[in-house]
């Protein structure tokens, strides 16, 4: 599956396995049912990821996040937008590593995947043909403000470019 960041293609580092046996794999992702398994069996410079469901508590992630280098957020549908608002959820709860959303998201949704936190986008084969990565990142670019204060975002917000406009206006 192609693999995409804010620049555009890029190789994925990372190999799926379908079990908790990840232990000749040096940058595992596993499924979320296998991951304290694949913690336990982690070897010595092995890396673990996870693929969680996109309705998953957080409050479930939060204690395995400091041992995880990616999580990976299934998207079921492009019109399913939980994933969203779960990637900010684990930013907020403190993971640092890679947030990739996996599934058929749409160009015009790159923007908004990356202002809520994730870094990289994995897409079947039949998305990544209907719209190439040029198109990506034209969506990207095409918005120049955003409404929510995200990740790498910075000044871009339009309530806080509000706000400062009123406070500069009173302040005349």
């Amino acid at each position: 599956m192609p693999l995409l960041d804010r620049d555009g293609a890029r190789e994925n580092g990372w190999t799926r396995s379908e079990s908790a046996a990840a232990d000749n794999i040096p940058a595992a992702i596993v499924p979320w049912e296998f991951l304290v398994k694949a913690l336990d069996r982690q070897g010595s410079g092995q890396s673990i990821g996870v693929l969680i469901p996109n309705n998953l508590a957080v409050s479930e992630l939060a204690p395995l996040l400091p041992r995880l280098a990616l999580v990976a957020i299934a998207f079921p549908a492009f019109a399913d937008g939980r994933g969203f608002s779960l990637a900010r959820q684990i930013r907020r709860a403190g993971f640092t590593g890679e947030l990739r959303a996996t599934g058929p998201l749409t160009a015009d949704q790159f923007a908004y995947a990356l202002s809520c936190g994730f870094d990289t986008i994995e897409l079947p084969e039949a998305s990544a043909a209907r719209q190439p990565v040029e198109q990506w990142l034209r969506a990207r670019d095409a918005f120049s403000r955003t409404y929510q204060r995200g990740y790498g975002a910075t000044g871009r917000n339009v309530l806080d470019q509000r706000r400062a406009a009123r406070v500069a206006a009173a302040s005349r």
